[in-house]
């Protein structure tokens, strides 16, 4: 963010705005003219960016984290923005993905005698760009390089003094986008940003582009992308806010979109539709819609009870759900009930609302899901690691019926997700669903590879 103002009321605001892609810590760092200062620690924004630290705050440049752990653990010392010094001034950078060969580069860091100081892949960016810095003061020179020695998903901002740049991988896996408020521009994950605060969103930053803004102007400078793009279908799916617009998609069309074709592909008889709420109330609209089924709010959501599947570890998602669902009796009871939500993964989130359901009388529960069934790991930023916790692996739709104690269980297809979307298959990355990674994964099939060996 670089205004002509003060930034960090804005950036505090805007951090609140995204609050939804990252629970567990939060932090911001500006450019007072001289120095980068910073206030970041573990908690909510509005938890963290408070008190005597965060009031000392000042500065027109700077730019904002909030964290949801896939790569290193979730402790204080893997807080964002990373702030360091270099040869060429103070550099602050927040990071939103996951680098897939950073375990290698760490070791050759280490090798050469860099020790680090936390145990994220975001650490690693900031000592390469601070070697390139060592080499030549110039930033842009210094971010290709980054850009060429990283594989994997990135989109970054990243504060040099008193300069602000942002750059997206070459196949472009998170978003990253660019507006205009009154009195400069900004950087940002999510358009919603732009709305909420009464500005204007201009365009994505395009995959392998590195932008540099200032209060008055941006300047743009192309790397290669890749050959085929691979946006994420989960940000569409579940991460993004429904009012935002990614890659040209509002996420709210999609959704409602997902729905209409899951109805089409999986019918059934039935006297409601409810949404899980809230990522899955655009999916049930749809599916309504599509199927003929009244719609219904079946669900009490606790406003004040964070996303659950971005929680850090199973016990706390479990409480999570038991705290923030409650069903609505005069919905459910008695009746045939259509439950639609964006995804199952671990299935342990779903059982427990399929379960409440039957305790507040429904008749039957049937469930619906508006993303094919998820059976990879996912290495570019969502907190998927492991085969062994999917319900989908190795069970049919049936089994998974079983599994979660509904009457049946029903996705939409990947042709159906892709047609819901609107961007070429080979434009997505959809590994996670079909185990083709855009990337190199040692041991895993690399998309439009025929055979697993190369």
């Amino acid at each position: 963010m670089a205004l002509e103002g003060d930034a960090v009321p804005h950036l505090k605001k805007a951090l609140r705005i995204i609050q939804h892609r990252g629970q567990e810590a939060a932090g911001i760092a500006v450019y007072n003219g001289k120095t980068i200062s910073y206030h970041r620690g573990m908690g909510l924004v509005h938890e963290v960016l408070a008190g005597r630290q965060y009031n000392s705050l000042v500065g027109n440049i700077g730019i904002g984290h909030v964290r949801y752990s896939t790569s290193g653990s979730s402790c204080a010392e893997n807080c964002q923005p990373i702030t360091v010094t270099t040869k060429e001034g103070d550099l602050a950078l927040a990071h939103n993905g996951d680098i897939v060969n950073a375990a290698s580069i760490r070791t050759k860091l280490q090798s050469e005698g860099w020790a680090f100081l936390t145990s994220t892949d975001s650490e690693i960016i900031v000592r390469i760009m601070a070697t390139e810095l060592s080499i030549s003061p110039d930033p842009i020179r210094a971010i290709k390089t980054v850009m060429k020695t990283l594989e994997g998903a990135y989109s970054i901002t990243m504060m040099l003094g008193g300069r602000i740049f942002g750059f997206r991988d070459p196949y472009g896996f998170r978003p990253l986008c660019l507006g205009k408020l009154p009195g400069g521009y900004v950087l940002a994950s999510e358009s919603s940003i732009f709305d909420v605060l009464r500005g204007e969103f201009i365009r994505d930053i395009l995959p392998g582009e590195i932008v540099e803004i200032t209060p008055t102007g941006v300047t743009s400078t192309r790397t290669p992308a890749a050959p085929h793009k691979a946006h994420c279908m989960f940000e569409w799916v579940y991460f993004a806010r429904p009012d935002a617009v990614i890659d040209g998609r509002e996420v709210y069309q999609v959704r409602t979109k997902i729905g209409n074709i899951l109805a089409k592909e999986q019918p059934v008889k039935a006297d409601v539709v409810v949404p899980v709420p809230d990522s899955g109330r655009a999916h049930a609209l749809g599916y309504a819609e599509g199927s003929g089924i009244p719609y219904a709010e079946g669900f009490m959501k606790n406003r004040y009870i964070e996303r659950t599947f971005i929680l850090p570890d199973q016990s706390q998602r479990d409480e999570g759900v038991l705290l923030k669902l409650n069903p609505i009796r005069s919905t459910v009871a008695g009746k045939r009930v259509v439950i639609v939500d964006d995804s199952i993964v671990r299935g342990t989130t779903m059982l427990k609302i399929v379960q409440m359901t039957r305790r507040a009388g429904a008749k039957e529960v049937h469930v619906r899901i508006g993303c094919p069934p998820v059976i990879a790991p996912c290495f570019y930023g969502v907190d998927m690691k492991t085969r062994e916790q999917f319900a989908a692996l190795n069970r049919t739709p049936q089994q998974i019926a079983e599994l979660i104690t509904a009457d049946s269980v029903g996705y939409i297809s990947q042709a159906g997700l892709v047609e819901a979307l609107g961007i070429p298959e080979s434009e997505l990355c959809l590994a996670c669903v079909n185990g083709e990674y855009p990337t190199r994964i040692v041991g895993e099939k690399m998309r439009f590879q025929k055979t697993l060996e190369v």
